[in-house]
């Protein structure tokens, strides 16, 4: 699977551990759909590739010396047509996950995501899906809960039901088809719900609505 022109998904990884590079070089490479244009052991070469580059992904870790990855997701993410970021981390990272998302990222992988599904998940970013496991969900659900305030957020109040009931559902981490076939509805019809909700909640992309989405609950 390439992109609508025909050629493989182009994907920079950012990551200061050159075993974690090279691992994951030769695992995107080898499926013949993602070329690895570059590697980056820091935030601030990894802005400069992005410029130089022009990858279509780059997957970030997220603490590395230097500029770290949340502010180099928030430099790339500020670039005129800037790159999907997805942040790859373990549970250990999650201090700086919750800012990461807020800067940008449009996903969230751990480093054990199996190899099998590696390279479906990073298509997936491509084509603008949030890429978020069901791990992730949850951890996210709890970090969110534990940060939240109790008063109302009155963005969210202010949502009618059916759009409640659609950022629920993304909250699980469904797709726009899964959406579509659990409420009866047209994928059209709830692509523009999400288009919508994005404008309503100050938010960049669906993975931010799915936080959003856990942390109302």
């Amino acid at each position: 699977m390439a992109d609508p022109n025909g050629r493989p998904v182009r994907v920079l990884i950012v990551d200061d551990e050159p075993m974690v590079c090279a691992f994951l070089r030769t695992i995107l490479d080898g499926s013949g759909h993602v070329e690895v244009i570059g590697t980056a052991e820091d935030g601030a070469a990894a802005v400069e590739s992005v410029i130089r580059d022009r990858p279509d992904v780059v997957l970030m870790d997220l603490r590395m010396p230097g500029v770290d990855g949340v502010a180099a997701t928030a430099e790339v993410r500020s670039l005129p047509e800037p790159p999907v970021v997805v942040v790859m981390t373990t549970f250990d990272t999650d201090d700086h996950l919750l800012a990461a998302l807020d800067a940008g990222a449009a996903g969230y992988l751990l480093k054990s995501t199996p190899t099998s599904t590696l390279v479906q998940l990073v298509l997936a970013a491509a084509a603008g899906a949030s890429v978020l496991s069901p791990e992730a969900v949850h951890r996210l659900r709890d970090l969110a809960n534990s940060s939240t305030p109790t008063d109302p957020d009155p963005q969210l109040e202010a949502l009618s039901g059916r759009e409640r009931e659609i950022l629920a559902l993304l909250g699980e981490g469904l797709s726009n088809a899964d959406i579509a076939r659990r409420l009866y509805l047209s994928e059209g019809t709830i692509k523009g719900h999400v288009s919508r909700l994005m404008a309503d909640l100050d938010c960049q992309n669906r993975t931010q609505l799915a936080l959003r989405a856990t942390a109302s609950r």
